[in-house]
């Protein structure tokens, strides 16, 4: 049997090629959109993929299972949860597709496939047992999607935190417990090849360590030993949960009812910097992605734009600050173009009308600029007891509770957007996060709605620890 993991750093996610050698058959579990590059792999140790499988309707990025459908090959989905939660584009649709519930099976070569209703993440989710086939067909793994990570479990919480369905966490959260007798019934030296790793927003403690087993996870996984009882469970499973960035409810929404095909990847359009500032000047829907470093960015950058450096925040910042209905404008490196593209795509922003580089751009001289004011805490004081500011802390609330400035604001920088109009413009920001990153990321966006802010490109803790307010 052939088997790798593949990991997508920026959004923690793992991907799995499963191939029957003598039949040079595979098949994917959950796919990025991106699909060429599984095709590449199997190609390189002498496979065809011949089919696909998602274990659930993704909130994080968009599945590469309709690509696969799009190119003839089979792909296996979820026929489990409510009217909700079914894959309204593959239901009736002339590719070739088959749904699974609760125990069905399907065969790779020898490789067998068994699906594991294991709902509580979401309604419909189902988890892979693996078997060898040609040996036995006893399960030597669980490509268990967001059901069981390393170190925790699918975060409950999403149908309501993210898809905006009122009074269903703990609802989500008592399923969940459910169906966690299902893992513990499987043999302790199954392996567990787990949806996603730390940097997730699918849990809240995922582990760096790719894969486990059943019976480590079952002795060590802080969500499971949380489960003396249900309400011990429900409890644990919810508290301190982070906010999911803004584009996860999209990501259901069109993992659902079918993402756009994209076939080959295209580059968009490169312009010269009269015609990049002509188009943003003359479409309505225009946004401006700046992807230069922070001290580049922070001292001078066109009026409106946006500040996302190519990095493992990108996804979660576009996704969070950019509207589908918005037409991307990139400035960017040569060199960085192409993984800003990829990164744009997997998160449905298709949209990308043009790009331009930082030199070329910044090279014309009758630009609308701005500059943001940046302050470390030292000065800090001197501008919050002025009595002119209002503090805006870009944390999440988990982190605001442990310890934070007397009287700020707080809302996750990744929910911003959907809180525009709780954020006072009476005074100017002063906006801080942890260490200072998040708090760039936000001032920008505000800047671009017309708020003036401050940014205190600093470590928050060393000031809440000096007055003991942490």
């Amino acid at each position: 049997m052939f088997f790798e993991q593949i990991f997508e750093e920026k959004l923690a996610q793992y991907a799995y090629v499963i191939g029957c050698q003598k039949s040079g058959e595979a098949v994917v579990i959950d796919p990025m959109r991106d699909i060429d590059r599984y095709d590449k792999l199997a190609a390189k140790h002498g496979l065809t993929i011949v089919a696909a499988a998602d274990t659930h309707i993704h909130a994080d990025f968009i599945s590469g299972l309709r690509e696969f459908a799009a190119r003839g090959v089979k792909v296996y989905a979820s026929d489990e949860g409510d009217e909700n939660w079914k894959y309204e584009w593959l239901k009736n649709s002339e590719y070739k597709y088959e749904f699974l519930t609760d125990n069905d099976t399907f065969r790779i070569g020898k490789i067998i496939f068994k699906a594991v209703h294991s709902p509580g993440h979401t309604p419909e989710h189902i988890s892979y047992l693996v078997a060898d086939g040609a040996t036995t067909e006893e399960p030597m793994g669980i490509c268990s999607g967001d059901f069981v990570f390393v170190g925790d479990l699918g975060r409950p919480d999403l149908l309501e935190s993210a898809a905006g369905m009122e009074g269903q966490m703990e609802e989500s959260a008592r399923i969940l417990y459910k169906s966690l007798d299902k893992f513990k019934d499987l043999a302790s030296y199954v392996q567990v090849w787990p949806g996603h790793g730390a940097g997730s927003a699918c849990g809240k403690a995922l582990g760096a360590v790719p894969d486990s087993t059943v019976g480590y996870e079952m002795r060590f996984n802080n969500s499971i030993r949380a489960a003396i009882t249900e309400q011990d469970f429900v409890d644990y499973i919810l508290d301190g949960q982070p906010e999911p960035p803004l584009y996860f409810a999209r990501m259901k929404r069109d993992n659902k009812i079918g993402p756009r095909v994209l076939g080959e990847i295209s580059i968009p359009q490169k312009m010269t910097a009269d015609e990049f500032v002509t188009a943003i000047n003359s479409d309505e829907f225009a946004v401006v992605i700046d992807t230069r470093e922070r001290h580049e960015f922070m001292a001078n950058h066109l009026k409106g734009a946006l500040f996302a450096p190519v990095n493992k925040a990108f996804n979660t910042i576009v996704g969070s600050f950019v509207m589908e209905d918005e037409h991307i404008y990139l400035v960017v490196e040569e060199e960085k173009l192409h993984e800003a593209i990829l990164d744009l795509f997997r998160i449905g922003l298709d949209c990308i009308n043009g790009y331009i580089t930082p030199s070329e751009l910044y090279a014309k001289q009758d630009l609308k600029m701005i500059t943001t004011e940046t302050i470390t805490f030292e000065e800090f004081d001197s501008y919050n007891e002025s009595g002119n500011y209002r503090v805006l802390d870009a944390r999440k609330e988990s982190e605001h509770l442990i310890g934070a400035i007397p009287g700020a604001l707080n809302f996750a920088h990744t929910r911003i957007v959907e809180n525009l109009d709780k954020i006072p413009t009476d005074k100017p920001l002063l906006v801080h996060c942890k260490v200072g990153g998040r708090a760039a990321y936000t001032s920008a966006l505000l800047q671009k709605y017309g708020y003036e802010v401050v940014l205190v490109a600093d470590k928050v803790e060393p000031y809440l620890q000096q007055r003991n307010l942490i």
